[in-house]
Order: structure tokens, then sequence, then C-alpha cells
């Protein structure tokens, strides 16, 4: 009975918990270890650990910080299916923030400010200002907390998390020529390949499997109604020739004044759908278009064909006048 008691309380604990991308923006201290949200993150999102599916950016950092600059921090979160999400990032105090748009400075619960930003509410690609100390106080260390959120009401599996630390160097680091022309830093955490790897969805890959079997066999199944169709018809053409030659004694007479302009006309005709059906081929046209242009090609050559035979066969005696 202890045992479920402490279960239920511990998830509901872990469901009324401020995270790092609600409305309210996350927590200074993690509700469920006691340990700083940037450094540990928060055990309520995904699995209660870091994921590399998500990366964490932040740009505009120097390598040393001058005495009293002021510099613009953009912090980017990627994901590769997720579009926005929440941000906690601290110096420890060391220098001062400003919020930009989308952020807001982190109070603690007594109001005190322990020196952290983070968003107001589940966005991207936040700019914030940091203003370095007044003095040299040796290099600055950061921590960056960011997290990439499905948009679903409240923490769950589906979001992602990942940490980031860094620090800027000590004013006395940098030479005269750093002072005047000091490159910026673009740091990142995570596995970027992770970005063009998005989890699909079961049931798409599903209905996209069933389109593909679908067209597969409208396509297969027409290919072989209409090859079996020209097959029957070949054969019954050949057939016929056959039998006419067997039994009905070789095809019949036509006079040359009928043959010739008949042999003329099938032969253009021919002609024609022999170059149609070229086109067809070379241009990559659907199939069934070169199958109907062939098979007319086909019909058109047995036509002059007939015409001929018929033009050279002897006449007898009801085809004279």
């Amino acid at each position: 009975m202890k045992s479920r008691t402490l279960l239920i309380l511990l998830l509901s604990v872990c469901l009324l918990a401020p995270v790092v991308a609600n409305p309210n923006g996350p927590p200074w201290v993690n509700p469920i270890n006691n340990g700083l949200t940037v450094e540990t993150g928060c055990t309520c999102h995904g699995n209660g650990v870091p994921s590399n599916d998500v990366v964490v950016s932040i740009s505009g950092v120097p390598r040393a910080y001058a005495i009293g600059e002021s510099y613009e921090f953009t912090v980017n979160l990627q994901h590769a299916s997720y579009a926005n999400g929440g941000f906690l990032l601290t110096d420890y105090g060391v220098g001062t923030f400003t919020a930009g748009e989308g952020s807001q400075i982190v109070t603690e619960s007594d109001g005190s400010e322990p020196g952290a930003v983070s968003q107001t509410a589940p966005s991207n690609d936040w700019v914030v200002t940091w203003t370095a100390p007044a003095s040299d106080v040796g290099e600055v260390s950061f921590s960056l907390a960011g997290n990439a959120v499905d948009g679903q009401d409240g923490a769950n599996e589906g979001d992602n998390w990942n940490l980031l630390s860094f620090f800027i160097s000590s004013p006395e680091s940098m030479t005269n020529d750093d002072e005047e022309n000091q490159p910026l830093r673009t740091i990142s955490v995570g596995d970027f390949e992770s970005l063009f790897v998005a989890v699909e969805n079961p049931e798409a890959l599903e209905a996209e499997r069933q389109a593909e079997i679908a067209d597969d066999f409208f396509t297969n199944g027409n290919l072989f109604y209409w090859s079996t169709l020209a097959i029957i018809l070949v054969g019954a053409v050949v057939q016929g020739e056959f039998y006419e030659r067997r039994f009905g004694g070789g095809p019949k007479h036509l006079d040359m004044r009928l043959a010739v302009p008949q042999g003329i006309r099938r032969g253009l005709l021919t002609l024609a759908t022999l170059l149609a059906f070229g086109w067809a081929v070379d241009n990559g046209q659907p199939w069934g278009y070169a199958f109907v242009l062939g098979m007319l090609t086909l019909w058109g050559m047995f036509g002059v064909y007939r015409t001929i035979v018929q033009a050279r066969a002897h006449p007898e005696h009801q085809d004279l006048v």
C-alpha cells in the first residue's frame, strides 16, 4: 500500500512540476532531484536523460569577454520533428542578462535572481543580451538546457532535451588584435545527422504501402489484360489466315484499280502510326500509349499485306465481269 501511494505522489509531482517548455518558464531547481535544471535537465521529459536528437546551439559567443561589454546571444533548438521548445541559460550570477523578445529573467521563490534567463512560451531562436562583469573575474562558465517539445499538454515521453556547457575566457587572454576584431562562435551539442531521420508515423507508412500495392496491382492488371487481348487478336488473325488458305482456297482476288489506292491509304496510315510509336518510345510516354500505337502499326502492316496478297491472287470466274 505504501509503495502504491509513493508511486502516485511521484507521478503527481512529475505532472505538476514546471517544465522547461511550459508557458511560465522552467524552474531554477529541478523539483524531482533538487538539482539545477541547467545541469540535470528535467526528468519528467522524454526518458529522463539527455537526447542527442535535440541539437542545442548558442551563437554570438566571444572567445574572451571585454570588461563591461554587452553581447547578443541567440539560442536555437533543432529537432527532426519538433520546431519549438524552451531553454534555460545561466552564467551563475557573474554577468548580467537582459531578456529579449519571448524570454524572461528567472527568479526564485524568494524573488532573488540567480543569474539566468529562460523563455516565456514555447518558441525558438531567442535573442538575449549578456553583459560581462565590470572587472576581470577570470573565465566565466555557462550552462544551457534546451527542450524540444511535441506540442502535447504537459511533459511526456515525446519531448527531448539536451544540455550544453561552455565558458568564455577572461580579458587577459585577449591580444590587442582580438579586442579590435574578435571572432564570435557558435557552440552546439547534439547529433546533426538525427535531424534528417525523422520518426515516421506507422499509420502513414502503412497507408503509403497500401497505396503502392494498389497502384502496382492497377498497373500490372492493365498490362496483363491488354497484353492478353493483343495475343488473342494476333492469334485470331493467324488462325484466320491459316483456315482461309487451308479450307477457303486462299484470299479473294482484288482488282488492281481498287488495290492500288487502298494500298496507298493503308501504307500512309501505317507509316503515320509507326512514326507516332517511335515518338512515344523515345519521349518516355506511358506504356499504354506506346502499346496502342504499336498494335495499330501492326494492324496497318497486316492491312498492307492483305492488299498485296489479294491483288496477286488469281481471279476466278465469280471475279470476272
